[in-house]
């Protein structure tokens, strides 16, 4: 809860308006003095490729192109491995200032950031959200969790199930061991790392049954971490197991330069390569 709002609303305003000027908000990407907290400006903004069809329907990676779309709508990896997950999408194409503002969120404790990406995980994730019944996070290890003080993937769990007017499960997984950092890990060794380091928490087994549940983290890469958590909350009892996450890395083999659209607030649509 802000401790701010312990006060009255006159109090409130006139702390809030101090900070303000004590603190001035600014641009996340940059830095430069912005109105609002937590939001881009124009300059950044335009910076942000924001993946917009054609792209998998099942794992949301974007393709360059319609004419590199697969058989169904799938990428190759889903037509060579069917995925336990019904579907996922990313808002931004994970390059330059998306990488900058996650990096940020995840390793520079920015976590007023949460409040910037969910709104733009909803609108990207909305067909999912519809559908969706319960809103989980991947889980971070104790370890982990320890050393960062907060776990990134819970933070936009829980401003989206706000946003979206959906119920918040953030313990319903955990991370039965440590594993290495994966970041160059291929697609095959992060399946292997995860495949038995997620579970479900026994205590939250009853709130799982029969849910279309969305699983809520910072960056889909492979697909490697919401197929370790599809397994176990399917095996648990959901439903259906959705992903949404804040970035997308797009396929190196389908031109990841191109394999986005810029899309504005007002929803008109410009070829990424046109910025």
């Amino acid at each position: 809860m802000n401790p701010l709002s312990r006060f009255s609303p006159l109090a409130y305003r006139a702390s809030v308006a101090a900070l303000d000027f004590l603190l001035p908000p600014h641009c996340p990407g940059c830095a430069v003095t912005q109105p609002v907290p937590n939001q881009l400006c124009a300059e950044c903004f335009l910076a942000c490729h924001f993946i917009a069809p054609p792209f998998c329907r099942v794992c949301g990676v974007p393709f360059p192109s319609d004419q590199r779309v697969g058989p169904a709508g799938l990428c190759p990896t889903c037509i060579a491995q069917p995925r336990p997950f019904a579907a996922a999408r990313g808002a931004l194409a994970y390059d330059g200032m998306a990488r900058t503002l996650i990096l940020r969120f995840k390793n520079a404790s920015e976590t007023g950031l949460a409040e910037f990406l969910a709104p733009l995980m909803q609108r990207a994730g909305a067909d999912l959200l519809a559908k969706a019944t319960l809103v989980v996070a991947v889980p971070l290890h104790q370890s982990r969790l320890r050393a960062r003080g907060y776990n990134q993937a819970v933070l936009l769990a829980r401003a989206l199930a706000r946003r979206a007017g959906l119920p918040l499960l953030p313990d319903a997984l955990v991370r039965t061991h440590a594993t290495e950092k994966l970041r160059a890990a291929t697609a095959r060794s992060r399946a292997e790392t995860l495949s038995d380091a997620i579970a479900v928490r026994p205590a939250r087994v009853p709130r799982l049954v029969g849910q279309n549940v969305v699983v809520i983290d910072d960056v889909l890469t492979s697909g490697a971490t919401l197929s370790a958590c599809a397994v176990a909350l399917r095996s648990a009892g959901a439903t259906e197991v959705y992903g949404l996450a804040a970035a997308r890395v797009p396929d190196p083999q389908l031109r990841p330069a191109q394999a986005s659209r810029l899309v504005s607030l007002g929803g008109a649509e410009t070829p990424a390569g046109k910025h």
